[in-house]
């Protein structure tokens, strides 16, 4: 069978691999379609430090089960699903702690283990979320979405706050989405207008370009002058890693999904004037699935606008190029593994 092999950074090449067989309880699953997020595009690019090479990537999937190993109900041959592309040890501390999502052994599909830009994949049953509702392209949704819910519900975000998110990436569309879908007041922050659009469309009530309008004036603005309950930034740089703590309001809480590629300099009285929560925000738990599901099936989400290339395998390693060279000229990428969607 066919599969997208990163050899090194910026060589990706179709090569044939050996087909897997269910063994060991796990389900053999005919993938249909993969997204590709930012971690894909920096592993190609080797800024990806926790990539092996070769390796072969995709970690956004939605699949068709072929056959199961046993009987499963709801898991039988020809149901589409999506699922959780995390391991856990079950021994560490965060998985002693019922938070296997920041498992200290976690091997993600398409980095630490290869992923599933390739025609069949197994996976254990319990990874394994379905929703007939759902089409492929909005299966293969749920999990770039669910990075953002995480990251809201580490904020504790609720009815009550006002939520600022810093990046209209993927990432950041799923923290707006999950803060809307929480009832929260969401303001999205971006320099890109289109991703704006976007992100109005998925739940924010107000947008900020800070190419063209001041950060802290508008969010003063529109807080009443507090600055917002919650700042949760999903962009990764040293510049936003600040922004959020000194535009965050006392007693407030900031999350961090991004990494910054490199060190961060704060000043840390703000930390304890603020008596700010600083929170980290990893992966996703069962529970971000399902109510990524639920949104999802509520129609909440602008999945036609978000998504902006569908390709075909083929066409894989030409366009990773391509975004790399210009990211700024590319949205969601997925590619389409048959003809069927």
């Amino acid at each position: 069978m066919k599969a997208l092999i990163l050899k090194n950074p910026g060589e990706a090449v179709i090569e044939s691999v050996p087909e897997p067989k269910a063994e060991d309880g796990k389900i053999l699953l005919r993938v249909r379609m993969i997204g590709l997020c930012g971690s894909d595009l920096n592993s190609y690019r080797g800024k990806n430090p926790l990539i092996q090479f070769p390796r072969i990537l995709g970690h956004e999937i939605a699949a068709t089960i072929v056959e199961s190993s046993r009987s499963i109900p709801g898991l039988e041959a020809g149901v589409n699903v999506t699922l959780s592309p995390y391991t856990s040890c079950g021994k560490c501390a965060s998985c002693l702690q019922g938070r296997p999502n920041a498992c200290a052994s976690n091997q993600t599909l398409g980095v630490q283990r290869d992923g599933a830009l390739t025609e069949y994949i197994t996976v254990p049953p319990e990874k394994l979320y379905r929703a007939a509702s759902l089409s492929l392209k909005e299966l293969c949704m749920v999990e770039p979405l669910t990075v953002g819910f995480h990251a809201a519900a580490r904020g504790r975000v609720n009815t009550n706050d006002i939520v600022a998110v810093l990046g209209c990436g993927g990432v950041g569309l799923g923290a707006i989405a999950a803060s809307h879908f929480s009832g929260a007041r969401t303001i999205a922050v971006d320099v890109d207008d289109a991703k704006l659009e976007i992100a109005k469309q998925a739940g924010a009530q107000h947008i900020i370009n800070t190419s063209r309008e001041p950060l802290h004036d508008r969010l003063q603005e529109l807080t009443g002058g507090h600055g917002p309950g919650v700042v949760i930034e999903a962009i990764g740089l040293p510049q936003t890693f600040r922004a959020a703590v000194e535009e965050v309001a006392f007693s407030g809480r900031v999350v961090y999904i991004g990494y910054a590629k490199e060190p961060v300099a704060y000043e840390t009285r703000l930390f304890v004037q603020k008596e700010l929560d600083i929170l980290g925000s990893r992966n996703a738990l069962a529970q971000d699935f399902q109510r990524v599901i639920q949104m999802l099936e509520a129609r909440k989400f602008p999945v036609e606008q978000a998504v902006g290339n569908i390709i075909s395998l083929e066409e894989a390693p030409r366009v990773l190029q391509a975004w790399s060279g210009n990211p700024s000229k590319f949205t969601k990428i997925m590619v389409q593994m048959d003809e069927t969607t």
